[in-house]
């Protein structure tokens, strides 16, 4: 039995060049899937999955990693891969459910639920940073994918701008935290926000440090965020205040939801960037 020739992939080849490879082996339609907002402690995370066309269509002017765009381009970026992707699906995932089920379990199911959305189905499957399991389709992990591959670049500027569009949103509801400017990231101002207001319900309790300024630093992470419904610990003797208050700082009990033991704070992000990956930076 004949062996196939074997594959390369030059580094200078560009950002198509992978996918180009992979649909010369026969796997027509490659998906790539990344997501927004790992790193941010305040706001959604959200994942992205794209499959660009064959040939010429599917090259996109500006295509690149999101983080390495200016918000115009990105904002142009995004109109162009929503009107020639042959599908893209984005999921979003709520700070609460980061809570309770805990980030990279979040993460990977995002992705997953991602490449099972899409109208188009995928032949193989291209992840940025780490692989995703429950697929069935081969695929592979690429380290910084979205500078590598396109369809996963198209995949974090889908990501990435939605992201930013629900942050800017939240920023009109949670007004005071400067959520439009840095995107729920660990800036200073954002930090300094948190120590002067606490956290309000979008942010993540799990973190450190949303739990630290909140009072509930020294509860088990299931226990950091609090319950839902009942008294609404927002101002020193008010019960019932608007969900889209901050909350009085507390040590009370909360409810029963959190994340693993032993999460370690974010390091500092660039302000509006997805750069922060956990226990580190990418």
């Amino acid at each position: 039995m004949l062996t196939p020739p074997r594959t390369v992939v030059r580094r200078d080849g560009g950002l198509y060049a992978l996918e180009r490879a992979l649909q010369r082996r026969g796997f027509r339609h490659v998906a790539g899937a990344d997501e927004a907002g790992r790193g941010a402690c305040a706001g959604p995370l959200v994942a992205a999955a794209a499959v660009l066309p064959e040939g010429r269509r599917g090259e996109i002017d500006e295509l690149a990693d999101s983080k390495l765009l200016t918000p115009a381009a990105r904002e142009r970026v995004y109109d162009e891969v929503v009107a020639r992707a042959l599908a893209y699906a984005v999921v979003v995932i709520p700070a609460e459910e980061v809570d309770a089920r805990g980030l990279h379990v979040c993460n990977l199911a995002a992705m997953r639920r991602a490449l099972a959305s899409l109208t188009t189905r995928p032949e193989y499957v291209l992840t940025d940073g780490f692989g995703v399991d429950g697929l069935d389709v081969p695929g592979l992990a690429v380290w910084k994918g979205d500078r590598v591959a396109a369809c996963v670049a198209a995949a974090s500027v889908l990501a990435k701008v939605t992201r930013d569009r629900i942050m800017v949103e939240l920023d009109g509801r949670f007004p005071g935290y400067g959520f439009a400017e840095h995107k729920g990231y660990i800036t200073a101002e954002h930090s300094a926000a948190l120590r002067e207001r606490g956290p309000c319900r979008e942010h993540r309790f799990s973190y450190v440090n949303v739990a630290a300024v909140s009072g509930r630093d020294g509860q088990p992470p299931r226990a950091r965020r609090p319950a839902a419904g009942g008294p609404d610990p927002v101002l020193p003797g008010r019960v019932g205040g608007r969900p889209d208050e901050p909350m009085e700082r507390s040590g009370a009990p909360g409810g029963t939801v959190g994340v693993a033991l032993g999460e370690q704070p974010r390091p500092p992000a660039s302000v509006g960037e997805d750069v922060v990956m956990e226990g580190g930076v990418r």
